[in-house]
């Protein structure tokens, strides 16, 4: 964001911050310690400057909200318990309502970069016949949603301003084209025919959607999603653990920017790497 737009949404929320909790300028100014002029000054359309941190601080203990929300760098519930509250939530995946739940927060991180660790293929390539076979006995997860969802993903990774990272293990990836483990009953011709339609996708939508193989013998990670810096979504089965705080969202974001710099395959050579692999019989 610009300077001007942080300063705009600052004055904003704390604005908010203060009708909610009740208090004038006056008595902000007694429980922080910041002279009422300053305040005056922080809360002028005109003004331009950013507070300094110590105030910041300030601020946001007093009006019990976190200084990340205070910048607009956060979309953190704003008072005292809620921020602890929603910094986690449990999304149960479950027809519906799972499926909401991601094209929300798709939604939400339009124009962000987006990095993804898929559980087996990334949704945004699979075929219709792939979605079948893998969905086809899950109960939770009808065959219709599962490809509705994957079109959403695809046209998605098509915006202008959308930037796609995945990141997978390259095991993943060779076990399907030897149709080993879950894809031993997945038939030559089919894997065939969704190794080209990756290559169509990753050949079409380079470099904004750009794909990674890591070796699982060197690096190891659950399937998770990273929406931006707002927020982090943990597949675990069944349902996502979503972390909403800035701190957590980093953390795993430094996790999956570690798989990259240590990837055996990195973008711009994924393309000859796939049409490198031998689908077996």
């Amino acid at each position: 964001m610009k300077k001007q737009e942080i300063v705009g949404i600052f004055r904003k929320r704390l604005l908010e911050s203060m009708q909610t909790r009740g208090l004038n300028q006056s008595a902000l100014s007694r429980e922080t310690g910041v002279d009422r002029s300053t305040l005056s000054q922080l809360l002028a359309e005109e003004n331009l400057r950013m507070p300094r941190a110590d105030t910041v601080a300030s601020l946001a203990r007093s009006l019990q909200v976190s200084t990340d929300w205070l910048l607009g760098l956060s979309q953190d519930s704003r008072f005292g318990a809620e921020i602890l509250r929603q910094s986690f939530e449990v999304a149960p995946h479950e027809q519906s309502p799972a499926d909401d739940n991601l094209k929300r927060w798709y939604e939400e991180a339009e124009g962000l970069k987006i990095r993804y660790v898929p559980v087996q293929l990334p949704d945004v390539v699979k075929t219709d016949q792939v979605l079948e076979y893998e969905y086809g006995e899950v109960m939770e997860r009808p065959v219709s949603r599962a490809k509705e969802q994957a079109r959403y993903h695809l046209n998605f990774s098509r915006g202008p301003d959308n930037d796609l990272e995945i990141c997978m293990p390259m095991q993943n990836l060779l076990g399907f084209c030897r149709g080993e483990g879950l894809w031993r009953d997945l038939g030559r011709d089919a894997r065939a025919e969704q190794i080209d339609a990756m290559l169509a996708t990753l050949e079409e939508l380079y470099p904004s959607v750009r794909l990674y193989l890591y070796d699982t013998r060197k690096r190891y990670s659950v399937p998770y999603t990273i929406f931006g810096a707002r927020r982090a979504a943990v597949y675990v089965g069944q349902m996502y653990f979503a972390f909403n705080t800035t701190e957590y969202v980093r953390v795993l974001v430094r996790h999956f920017d570690n798989l990259v710099r240590n990837a055996e395959v990195h973008a711009h050579a994924a393309v000859d790497f796939l049409k490198s692999q031998v689908i077996s019989s």
